[in-house]
């Protein structure tokens, strides 16, 4: 064991995190979802959400056996919602191909949908105590700078230094803690701003802290402009009930229920889908949601339709959402707050 992972572990004892929801108890389903869900957002907002999924998901069959629109509902509001449809998924394989148990070979973890390198060691590791190293966020930014690697983490050159000093560092045995340990300290320690270097189990040795250049490290990805796309979305009302349609898989928000995306008239529209008249238009402010791409900004078009609801029956892909009651399926952010905004005006 190298004297970094001495280090490392010996802060972990004392400092560590070991009373989170996924370890308690320690299997491997658990640890997968947490892992997922903690791609991109921070432990203290999953927390809420990992104890109600698991509430109504609490093993491989549940979840693979649930309709998706029950898995994004318990999603909504995490975002990226490509994880939870390829949480369900990876459930079916788990189901079909391996028993119903979540499978201990890297290949066969790294084969399940949204399960990539960094991920799949961080569940073997921390479930089965495999030794496999791992490179999320917080772990590139420890290693960049204890080893001020230089350049955007994001380039295939850069990524392969980091990986190939994680795989040194990784000891044979007591994999599970180190593990969690190098997790912590990026997230707790070694932060993007403010790192306590002061604190820091491996400072004595970290080539940016010596160089006093801790905020140089990891290097940041080259910026460009984020452009700007414009939508407009039909709000279209009628007796205390919103129509809504389910988005296509492929795409933002994929499988989530939504207002449609119109070009041109919105009471032509409403002409062509609903056979009615509109009664009442009224455009809202644009609303801005940010992607990490792209910029949307959403123009929506309140109308009151005429029609009686039986002229567009609910299927699987449109709906008549009646406002006053919770809708099953999950929905986008900017969505939801439109949503909220029209329980809050009178249309009918």
């Amino acid at each position: 064991m190298t004297d970094f992972a001495e280090r490392l572990l010996g802060w972990f004892d004392t400092n560590g995190r070991k009373d989170l929801p996924w370890q308690h108890p320690r299997d491997a389903y658990r640890i997968w979802v947490s892992e997922i869900m903690l791609q991109q957002t921070q432990v203290q907002t999953v927390i809420p959400y990992f104890e109600r999924f698991m509430k109504r998901f609490p093993d491989v069959a549940a979840l693979a056996n649930a309709a998706q629109d029950e898995v994004l509902q318990h999603w909504s509001g995490l975002g990226y919602y490509a994880r939870a449809r390829n949480l369900r998924k990876a459930a079916k394989v788990i189901r079909d191909e391996h028993g119903g148990t979540f499978p201990d070979a890297f290949e066969a973890v790294t084969a399940l949908p949204g399960i990539g390198r960094s991920t799949a060691g961080a569940i073997l590791a921390l479930a089965f105590d495999q030794r496999h190293p791992i490179l999320d966020g917080n772990v590139k930014r420890v290693l960049a700078r204890h080893e001020a690697v230089e350049g955007w983490p994001g380039k295939t050159a850069v990524a392969k230094k980091l990986w190939d000093i994680a795989d040194k560092y990784t000891p044979g045995n007591n994999v599970a803690a180190y593990t969690q340990a190098i997790m912590d300290l990026g997230a707790t320690l070694c932060m993007r701003s403010r790192p306590a270097c002061e604190r820091c189990p491996v400072a004595e040795d970290c080539a940016a802290t010596l160089a006093d250049a801790v905020t140089m490290y990891p290097g940041s990805k080259p910026k460009k402009a984020k452009p700007l796309r414009t939508t407009v979305m039909l709000v279209a009302c009628h007796n205390g009930h919103v129509y809504l349609e389910r988005r296509p898989e492929a795409g933002i928000w994929g499988g989530l229920w939504s207002f449609p995306e119109i070009e041109g008239q919105a009471a032509d529209w409403c002409e062509d889908r609903f056979g009615s008249h509109v009664t009442r238009i009224e455009p809202w402010q644009v609303l801005r949601h940010s992607f990490s791409h792209y910029d949307l900004d959403i123009q929506p078009i309140a109308v009151r339709v005429d029609a009686p609801l039986s002229k567009v029956a609910d299927n699987d892909g449109a709906i008549w959402h009646q406002l006053d009651k919770d809708l099953r399926g999950g929905i986008a952010a900017p969505v939801n707050k439109l949503l909220e905004k029209l329980k809050n005006v009178t249309h009918d």
